[in-house]
């Protein structure tokens, strides 16, 4: 494992929120590639969209150049290079333990491409969420943007979902749309999703880190009563009260 410059990873293991921490909710956000949504959550920690801090960043890909967003914002991060173990238990444990050691309140998957183990996901359950490229559940999985084009969806968008041992199946909690174009491709139909996605994370992740939106079992809860159909982005302003999306 290597990691980055900043403050020495903390001895504490404790898997809970550290709730007196001045800077706000504890979040570790892990990447694999560019890291664009890794920068829209550090902007919005730093202009107080979101009331926590960025406390670790760790990638399993060496190269990865969301490291860069990292390193600007002079936050420690971690890099845990997957090859270099034996099988994915072995990589799941290494991880959880550089994860435990930030005592986060919340670990946000920003393009992770790492399918984790059972164990993993039961290990943080109801503290992880993760990105996906489409409106679940609709088009779980790869090749996203291609595939609700081949299906001649009118809508296609971007989904937060809580984490479960089901791959891209975890409880949704708040949808961007995002319309299709007569003319789209997958790549331009990638980037008008992923402008979306930049708004949509930092939201769903505020609302979870104000105590609104928390996951109880498989269901999700906002403002304390369950959400029959996830949020949607365009419907939650700053300051809402109660939660839109429910029945």
């Amino acid at each position: 494992m290597k990691s980055g410059h900043g403050a020495p990873v903390s001895p504490d293991s404790r898997r809970h929120a550290v709730s007196s921490d001045a800077g706000g909710k504890r979040l570790v956000v892990l990447i694999s590639g560019r890291g664009s949504n890794l920068n829209a959550l550090i902007g919005a920690c730093s202009d107080g969209r979101i009331p926590g801090r960025v406390v670790r960043v760790i990638s399993n890909r060496p190269q990865a150049r969301g490291l860069d967003f990292a390193r600007q914002s002079r936050i420690p991060y971690a890099v845990l290079d997957h090859r270099e173990y034996p099988d994915r238990e072995g990589f799941d444990q290494a991880l959880a333990a550089v994860i435990e050691a930030s005592a986060p309140d919340l670990i946000v998957l920003a393009g992770f491409m790492r399918v984790l183990s059972d164990a993993f996901v039961a290990r943080f359950a109801g503290r992880m969420v993760n990105i996906h490229p489409s409106l679940l559940p609709d088009f779980r999985g790869l090749d996203t943007h291609a595939r609700a084009l081949a299906a001649g969806v009118e809508v296609h968008g971007a989904s937060v979902h809580f984490v479960t041992a089901e791959l891209d199946g975890g409880p949704v909690l708040m949808q961007a749309r995002v319309p299709v174009h007569p003319d789209d491709d997958p790549e331009t139909l990638a980037a008008r999703v992923q402008t979306a996605e930049h708004r949509l994370y930092p939201t769903a992740v505020a609302l979870i880190c104000s105590g609104r939106v928390q996951a109880v079992g498989d269901k999700v809860y906002c403002d304390g009563r369950p959400l029959e159909r996830p949020l949607l982005l365009d419907d939650t302003l700053e300051g809402m009260t109660p939660c839109v999306g429910q029945d």
